[in-house]
């Protein structure tokens, strides 16, 4: 029996559904590392942790961010249900930046009273979602 050559994929969070299509690969953040998914993979369940998803189609590369949820896995399909997704093109870099000034400034006090965790996941946030939509913006034919 032949592999398929694409992998259904559905990113949806409580609030939308951010992409459904056929796909050549996915690549996710979990919450022990990327995974790399092609058709054909192991049935698969993790815990999504925070990072960038990017998946091809039609030999485009497309970036989106995410923090939380859970992938399903199938060896025809993907289902990412992200607790926060944002698509690259929707990422507001301004917002980001100024995210990742206040995560740097509270890792920096010397303040007993300051949450390091809480600020650490902040700081990954902004950056991922950052690194999103740089890779987005660097795409021909974007500004």
């Amino acid at each position: 029996m032949a592999l398929p050559e694409h992998i259904y994929l559905e990113i949806v969070t409580a609030e939308r559904r951010l992409y459904s299509g056929w796909v050549d690969e996915v690549t996710v953040p979990a919450s022990q590392g990327y995974l790399g998914i092609l058709p054909g993979h192991a049935p698969l369940l993790a815990e999504l942790g925070i990072g960038e998803i990017s998946f091809k189609e039609w030999g485009e590369t497309e970036h989106l961010f995410c923090a939380g949820g859970f992938l399903e896995v199938l060896p025809e399909r993907v289902i990412v249900l992200a607790q926060i997704a944002e698509l690259a093109s929707e990422i507001d870099v301004n917002r980001a930046e100024q995210a990742s000034s206040r995560a740097e400034q509270r890792l920096g006090a010397r303040d007993p009273g300051v949450d390091y965790h809480r600020a650490q996941l902040a700081l990954l946030r902004a950056f991922s979602r950052l690194d999103a939509a740089r890779r987005h913006r660097r795409r021909p034919g974007r500004f």
